[in-house]
């Protein structure tokens, strides 16, 4: 799911906002620090604010053993991707081709049981739930191949002022967006990937997952459903009863996407603005709104 706005054309974009994306090309000095830790320098200030908050409640040496791995990484091209997104560029229309409503058709087929179980436990529309899958990630099957913990990981590095220092000395001068505005969006975008980071590191604690196999978006979102971990944590459900909420799991991510939905307003005989409202929680764009209404109704067609 994502979660911010972006300009409608890439050529529209202003000498400043192109500076704020050259950003993300540039990469801090990496490899071990000082005290002999193999912990990159430019994480140790964010494994000592997670090791620091009280809301973590993990043993430290959970916190300790993801900092000092090897994996661990800065993600400049993941972070770079991620700013240079721009939703004018996204044709959904793509997504109302025969081949592509006949693979939803084929997919709602191939899960009823699962549709049925969500159905009936949280009336939730099986057609919604397979527009959205459809549209995030192709039906599972295009789910992204970044390292969750390194995407987050490294926009929530943005939050220490020597971390954030080095970028912005390293941004050509030439166009450079104020210091004062820099700081606002590494201040939204940090503390927002801080939050995130914390609920994934929870979460693979929780259900016993290995943190660095967790691949996502270059956002940061995860599995078939597209969900953050905040989501993961709060809304994702276990349907097929395994212990652990794995969104890689079609039964996991149908039931987990139709709670989400409930929990945001779905309910049957909704009006279109209604079902609009609740999508937009999904997703904070009209057109992707748009595109899954008419999925919707397409799929309806065909029920």
């Amino acid at each position: 799911m994502k979660f911010f706005a972006t300009p409608r054309s890439l050529s529209t974009i202003s000498a400043a906002a192109m500076a704020w994306l050259m950003l993300t090309l540039f990469t801090l000095p990496a490899g071990g620090g000082t005290d002999g830790s193999t912990v990159p320098d430019h994480f140790k200030p964010l494994k000592q604010r997670i090791l620091d908050d009280p809301e973590m409640n993990l043993p430290p040496d959970v916190i300790q053993a993801i900092f000092s791995d090897s994996r661990l990484q800065f993600e400049t091209r993941g972070i770079s991707s991620y700013f240079r997104h721009r939703e004018s560029t996204l044709n959904y229309d793509q997504f109302m081709s025969r081949d592509s409503i006949q693979k939803a058709i084929d997919y709602l087929e191939t899960h009823e049981k699962a549709f049925a179980g969500a159905e009936k436990e949280f009336n939730v529309d099986r057609e919604i739930i397979t527009a959205i899958l459809l549209v995030e990630t192709r039906l599972g099957t295009f789910t992204g191949r970044q390292k969750a913990v390194n995407i987050l990981g490294t926009m929530a590095a943005l939050t220490d002022n020597q971390v954030r220092d080095a970028f912005y000395a390293q941004i050509p001068e030439e166009g450079r967006i104020s210091r004062e505005l820099y700081d606002s969006r590494a201040d939204a975008r940090g503390e927002w990937a801080y939050r995130e980071l914390k609920a994934l590191i929870k979460y693979t604690d929780r259900d016993n997952f290995i943190i660095f196999d967790i691949e996502s978006s270059y956002a940061g979102a995860v599995g078939f459903a597209q969900f953050m971990p905040t989501n993961i944590l709060s809304l994702g459900v276990d349907a097929n009863n395994d212990g652990r909420v794995d969104l890689f799991d079609h039964d996991d991510a149908i039931f987990s996407i139709a709670n989400y939905l409930r929990h945001h307003g779905w309910r049957p005989g909704l009006d279109r603005e209604e079902a609009k409202k609740v999508l937009l929680h999904y997703n904070r764009s009209t057109y992707y709104a748009n595109i899954l209404l008419r999925i919707y109704d397409r799929l309806k067609e065909s029920s």
